[in-house]
């Protein structure tokens, strides 16, 4: 496919996170996509594997966290995309918000995505996740 059609995929793939259309956004990935986010002593982190595996990680996001995200720009070559993006929102255990710079790498094959890594500001999320000596803000 062309750079451009996958940049297309890619912003419908985000404009579905936008919406809550689950439906959409497995329609726009592979039955074996991966995604994956460093880190670790946080919900999301870890290798996330196939429909299942996207589904359980919208789960544990939308259970754990509020967060508006707006991807800024889109770069493409060949089947990959970059994606540069801001999000804002609330870690829902502490009630504390965070603002986060973020990159998404994304593989595009055949018109659904195969691949993220997703690179975000774990220093923001983690102080936000992190538990004051009273409990939650």
């Amino acid at each position: 496919m062309s750079t451009e059609k996958n940049i297309q995929t890619v912003q419908d793939f985000f404009a579905a996170i936008g919406r809550g259309d689950r439906e959409a956004l497995l329609g726009l990935v592979a039955e074996d996509i991966e995604w994956i986010i460093p880190g670790k002593d946080w919900p999301l982190a870890g290798t996330h594997r196939g429909h299942a595996g996207l589904a359980n990680l919208l789960e544990t996001a939308s259970k754990s966290i509020e967060t508006s995200t707006q991807p800024r720009e889109f770069v493409a070559q060949g089947d990959r995309v970059l994606v540069v993006g801001f999000a804002k929102g609330k870690i829902k255990a502490t009630n504390k918000t965070f603002e986060d710079d973020w990159v998404f790498a994304i593989t595009v094959r055949d018109g659904r995505l195969t691949n993220i890594r997703e690179y975000v500001d774990t220093q923001a999320l983690a102080r936000a996740a992190q538990m004051d000596a009273s409990g939650p803000a």
